[in-house]
């Protein structure tokens, strides 16, 4: 009988180291008493123990225990970690997951080394330990994290800039665009990466882009023009356009940022002084060179509003149709008028009182006629002025109206007097001294005008309604209330007394106040959800003539109907 190792036996651990060492990993065996049958060599290079821990016949808490007191532990960084494991908890910790049928884990073994470990325990109950350097693995994945979270903030610094910016590469494509960029054509960011300037704006502006992109790219020299952009909803964008290349020799890129100048850029003449009380303004547009226009009219109408207007666009050319806008708000005048030129009307704004007179003075002595007047709710004596105006309709802005809106009420005013004989000049022109004659009040255009923000309430306000066949309006808040009123003479209003932007009892003072000199008395009933006294006293103070309480119902509506629009009611009930 031989002492000495079968030569098989010999066989196979060489055939095991070799595969260890082709594989770039290291392999311990143990036998189900928790010995170890098998460590090939190259697990002194994960853990450096002497060697005879690694010998067949070691006891696998052995190997543990020689395994942490070397520090390279897996999980422990042993330069900076202060926590210090208890050795016996440590080894029991780990001899639990040699018994475990399956387990695997990526794990820190040293400052810059990561090892991948995989236990296995086969039925005959021999245990399997493999282990593999992925240090390089886990740095390329930190490094991609690291790209991705770059990348992710890289896009939201871009979006967050109020100038538009895009990135083109080497064949002029875009790869980058952040979100102004996106709202001066009205595109989604899929819609414009990956295309070129051929496919978003005309031939002749896309030569020219094309052109200026490849002096960048083959110079290296920034490219700047002052250029008057026309967004997709029809405002004017006067912006400075600067262009740079970008990026590594081969892989250049340019990065294009319109600095918009819109409000801030004035020129002045050569030693002239801006006067102290004087609004910034551009002196010379000359500057600026015709690029991008976005806008697209048939895109931007309401087809709902033109079918409500009558089909305005056949019966009524908008050419020659003279409109004045009278505001203080810079805004509102140049989105308004920018909207009303660009549908082919003649319009132009006045800023206060005396240039309105003046104007009048100044179209009479030409012979001229006005066609309607859009009169901002905001404007400054704007009850005394639309008292003293004759002939022209008046129409109610604010700058919260949508220009599409506002030339299709034009379309249906001017459709609406179309064939009506115009009155002599001195009939309609603005005189501040003559005395101020009421209008008679004017026919209500909707039964009921529902002042609420909530949108479940308003749907129930708009069944309730329906149902009863009352025509109606829903305002999402007092302000908007305000304007509705103006424009509609509703013949009973359903005010919510808490919203945004103004609340009900303002809204109610304003109407009220609005109401004096035109011999006529609104209906304002206070909707409230709680019957506090102090709601109660101010919807009584504000001037409602009534409150009903939330949740509302069929028969409280039909019972203000009956009290407040007896003629709608009986007609309701029949």
């Amino acid at each position: 009988m031989s002492d000495g190792a079968p030569s098989g036996a010999d066989i196979n651990r060489v055939i095991l180291e070799s595969s260890c060492d082709a594989l770039g990993m290291a392999v311990l065996v143990c036998g189900r008493d928790d010995t170890i049958l098998f460590a090939s060599r190259t697990m002194l290079q994960f853990f450096p123990v002497p060697a005879e821990a690694l010998m067949p016949g070691t006891r696998l808490r052995d190997f543990l225990g020689a395994v942490y007191d070397t520090g390279v532990r897996p999980g422990t960084v042993p330069e900076s970690s202060r926590r210090r494991t208890n050795r016996e908890d440590w080894i029991a910790e780990h001899m639990a997951l040699h018994w475990r049928e399956r387990y695997e884990s990526v794990e820190r073994a040293g400052r810059t080394r990561w090892v991948s470990m995989r236990k296995r325990r086969l039925s005959s109950g021999m245990g399997i330990l493999s282990i593999s350097d992925v240090s390089d693995q886990k740095k390329r994945d930190e490094q991609l994290q690291t790209d991705l979270e770059r990348v992710e903030l890289t896009e939201q610094i871009l979006d967050a800039q109020p100038n538009p910016i895009c990135v083109k590469d080497r064949n002029l494509n875009y790869i980058a665009v952040n979100k102004a960029f996106c709202l001066i054509h009205d595109l989604a960011q899929d819609a414009i990466l990956g295309r070129s300037a051929w496919d978003l704006v005309e031939s002749e502006l896309a030569e020219r882009f094309e052109q200026s992109d490849r002096m960048v790219l083959e110079s290296g020299k920034p490219h700047s023009q002052a250029e008057h952009i026309v967004r997709a909803d029809g405002s004017d964008l006067w912006v400075l356009t600067r262009k740079y290349r970008v990026g590594m020799p081969g892989r250049h890129f340019v990065v294009t940022c319109m600095n918009d100048v819109t409000d801030i850029a004035v020129w002045y003449q050569s030693g002239e002084e801006p006067p102290a009380a004087a609004s910034l303004q551009i002196r010379d547009y000359s500057i600026f060179a015709a690029a991008q226009n976005f806008y697209d009219p048939f895109r931007a109408l309401n087809v709902q509003q033109l079918v409500e207007a009558g089909s305005m666009i056949e019966t009524l050319p908008a050419r020659g149709l003279r409109v004045l806008l009278a505001t203080d708000d810079r805004s509102l005048e140049e989105r308004l008028v920018a909207r009303l030129r660009g549908s082919g009307l003649d319009a132009c704004a006045v800023r206060d009182a005396d240039e309105l007179q003046a104007f009048c003075a100044a179209i009479d002595e030409a012979g001229l006629k006005l066609d309607i007047l859009l009169l901002d709710t905001a404007f400054p004596e704007r009850q005394k002025i639309a008292n003293a105006w004759r002939d022209s309709p008046i129409l109610p802005v604010s700058v919260e109206h949508d220009g599409a809106a506002v030339l299709a009420d034009v379309f249906r005013v001017c459709s609406e007097r179309a064939g009506v004989a115009s009155p002599q000049q001195s009939e309609w022109s603005l005189s501040f001294e003559a005395e101020e004659i009421a209008p008679p009040p004017p026919a209500p255009q909707v039964d009921v005008l529902v002042a609420e923000d909530n949108q479940i309430n308003q749907f129930v306000f708009t069944q309730i309604l329906e149902g009863l066949g009352v025509s109606h309006r829903i305002a999402a808040n007092g302000r908007e209330a305000v304007e509705l009123w103006h424009e509609l003479q509703p013949a009973l209003v359903l005010m919510d007394v808490s919203m945004p932007v103004m609340n009900g009892f303002d809204a109610t003072v304003a109407i009220r106040a609005a109401e004096k000199g035109r011999g006529q008395k609104t209906p304002i009933i206070g909707v409230t959800a709680q019957a506090l006294d102090i709601d109660l006293q101010q919807c009584k103070t504000s001037g409602m003539d009534d409150h009903i309480m939330k949740p509302v119902s069929p028969d409280m509506i039909e019972a203000v109907l009956r009290k407040f629009m007896p003629v709608k009611a009986i007609r309701t009930a029949g």
